[in-house]
């Protein structure tokens, strides 16, 4: 036990009052009080994604504490004052029983570490902070070498470059009670059309629109230089604006501050969410939304002079702003709640988006499912979930598909669907068994169906 003793020495001394500091209650699995994504507000919920399980393995927000939690009341002492750490590495693993050109196993991961300051306890700047995350994804992506063909990733961690990333830079400021600035290295899906990431498969993962024009709208771990306005008019609705640079070099795989040349335009979203309930059991958080882009983009069907790309083979029309729309529902139905969190019970969730069809090679996304937690009552933290989706290649693009006589296949809809169980045997590991089956992979009706037997599992340090 000597360097436990040495090493509470070095910090006692590195940090000053942290050897008399008053030990801070314990967490429970999604807890927020280490959260470096979502700092506390009083009187406004912070989060508005209502499902009932912990954020150990939600690949797209910051975990609770972990493994090191307690040691010497490190981490507890450091949020007193005003420092929030969070370490963790996140695993997903698949085994395709089914489709595909041959069986595999395959694994991939991301490690993340992340730091919030609370700059009116560090500095003494009232009602500001900064946070900081750095990601490093690692492994093999089992969709692409069993080549099952599919639109949406079976292992959402994979992508966006094995690199690592600084995903997170920013400042946040407090404008009076109800406003609130965000400045810096952001990304869209951090405060609009928000969702969870506990399914495996990328079509239940993070805010959706990404899922279908990632190529501008960059969701975790891509940062975007950005910001953020948000005004909580009262406890139920809450109205975001935002502007994100588009950047394509932002996809680089490689390791930078963030590019300073190279934008195409600027990504503005707007949202506007309702929420309702708190400790009655009927929490529900209602979200409608759109954005512009204004960067130029290529029309999917017609060339230069408004002829089918497929036949004439020149480049493509340029349309002046690309657009969408989308709407998220989440609603408990039965159970317990508190602090406008559902505890137990049944939770539904309905996402749909719709993206301008000139431009977007998959157009509209639709997915819905439910939480149910407290499956098993000796398990405290289990949480079954289901999701089905639907993902649909733009309309225009299989018209050009179906002119084009040297094309295989017209694509059409991806319909997947996920079935997960998650329990937590120590409150820093988390461990997520899924089955997904997707159904006309890539939209194409005569592939053969995708089976996938699947392993999402979380320490958090």
């Amino acid at each position: 036990m000597g360097y436990r003793r040495f090493w509470a020495a070095v910090l006692a001394l590195t940090v000053p009052g942290i050897a008399g500091a008053q030990e801070a209650p314990k967490q429970t699995p999604g807890s927020s009080t280490t959260d470096t994504q979502h700092r506390p507000r009083a009187g406004v919920r912070r989060d508005s994604d209502l499902s009932p399980s912990a954020l150990t393995a939600d690949t797209q927000r910051t975990p609770p504490p972990g493994l090191f939690a307690d040691w010497f009341d490190i981490r507890k002492r450091l949020t007193e004052r005003g420092i929030g750490v969070s370490a963790r590495y996140a695993s997903e693993s698949g085994y395709n029983f089914a489709g595909g050109d041959r069986k595999l196993l395959r694994e991939t991961g991301q490690f993340d570490v992340g730091v919030l300051l609370d700059l009116d306890k560090v500095i003494g700047l009232q009602g500001g902070a900064f946070q900081a995350t750095l990601t490093y994804r690692r492994g093999r992506d089992l969709g692409a070498d069993a080549n099952l063909g599919v639109l949406q990733q079976v292992q959402e961690v994979y992508g966006r470059g094995q690199t690592l990333r600084l995903t997170q830079f920013w400042y946040e400021q407090k404008l009076g009670e109800k406003l609130e600035l965000k400045i810096g290295r952001t990304n869209p899906g951090e405060d609009f059309a928000v969702f969870s990431c506990y399914f495996q498969n990328l079509s239940f993962c993070g805010a959706q629109p990404g899922n279908l024009v990632g190529d501008y709208w960059q969701n975790w771990p891509v940062g975007q230089w950005g910001a953020r306005l948000r005004y909580d008019r009262n406890e139920q609705l809450t109205l975001k604006a935002g502007v994100y640079e588009v950047n394509p070099r932002n996809l680089d795989n490689d390791f930078v501050i963030g590019h300073f040349h190279g934008a195409t335009g600027v990504l503005v979203p707007v949202e506007a969410e309702w929420h309702r309930g708190n400790d009655d059991g009927r929490v529900g958080a209602y979200k409608i939304g759109g954005w512009v882009n204004t960067s130029n983009g290529d029309d999917v069907f017609y060339d230069v002079n408004r002829q089918p790309i497929a036949i004439t083979g020149l480049a493509p029309l340029r349309r002046n702003a690309r657009y969408g729309v989308y709407f998220n529902l989440q609603q408990q139905i039965t159970g317990t709640s508190k602090d406008g969190k559902s505890v137990t019970g049944l939770s539904v969730f309905l996402n749909a988006t719709q993206a301008d069809r000139a431009t977007s090679t998959t157009d509209n996304q639709v997915a819905a499912g439910l939480f149910y937690k407290g499956l098993v009552p000796w398990r405290p933290g289990d949480i079954l979930g289901f999701g089905v989706a639907r993902t649909n290649v733009n309309g225009r693009v299989a018209k050009g598909q179906a002119l084009d006589p040297t094309r295989p296949a017209v694509q059409d809809a991806e319909y997947a669907s996920e079935i997960y169980y998650s329990v937590h045997p120590t409150r820093w590991l988390e461990l997520r068994p899924n089955v997904q089956f997707i159904h006309n992979p890539g939209g194409v009706h005569d592939a053969n169906d995708v089976g996938v037997l699947g392993m999402k599992a979380a320490v958090t340090l």
